[in-house]
């Protein structure tokens, strides 16, 4: 690991930091039309009483480089939890220097340490350089799972069906 990193547990005060993260890797997975995310709703879910999620920022020479935003899931099968990784992201210009390898190791020791059964996450279909590196580490893909999402209106409609 390069001199001068680090890895530090977000606080409020990173709020706009993790939009930041969260608009640039929208925009390398071409999903920037799909983000609606703003500080003031980061800083509720994050931050707030309730936290829905929890956020680590990697530092070189003291200026953020990547992030892991990541939550607590659970196995019914294990009978333990988990962590699910939602988003992994380096700076483009800071790739290839170990940053994402560390985030990783660094959630897999927060998994180790809190008794978690696993660390997962998701990948699109179409990022051959983070499935390699993935694969690199130890992940294996899950083929024989689909990943069904219910959201906007279609979530709506579901939450005002009678029983």
């Amino acid at each position: 690991m390069p001199d001068h990193f680090e890895i530090r547990s977000a606080t409020s005060a990173d709020v706009p930091v993790i939009l930041s993260f969260i608009n640039k890797l929208a925009v390398y997975e071409k999903l920037a039309h799909e983000v609606t995310a703003t500080e003031a709703g980061l800083q509720e879910t994050l931050f707030g009483e309730r936290r829905y999620a929890e956020v680590v920022i990697a530092y070189h020479h003291g200026q953020p480089v990547g992030f892991a935003l990541f939550f607590h899931n659970y196995s019914t099968f294990l009978g333990k939890p988990g962590i699910y990784l939602e988003d992994l992201y380096v700076d483009e210009d800071q790739r290839g220097k170990g940053f994402g390898k560390a985030l990783l190791i660094h959630l897999a020791r927060l998994a180790e340490e809190r008794n978690c059964g696993r660390l997962e996450w998701s990948v699109l279909d179409w990022n051959e350089p983070a499935i390699k590196f993935y694969k690199s580490l130890g992940a294996v893909p899950l083929d024989e799972w689909t990943v069904f999402r219910v959201t906007g209106a279609a979530l709506a409609t579901l939450a005002n069906t009678p029983l």
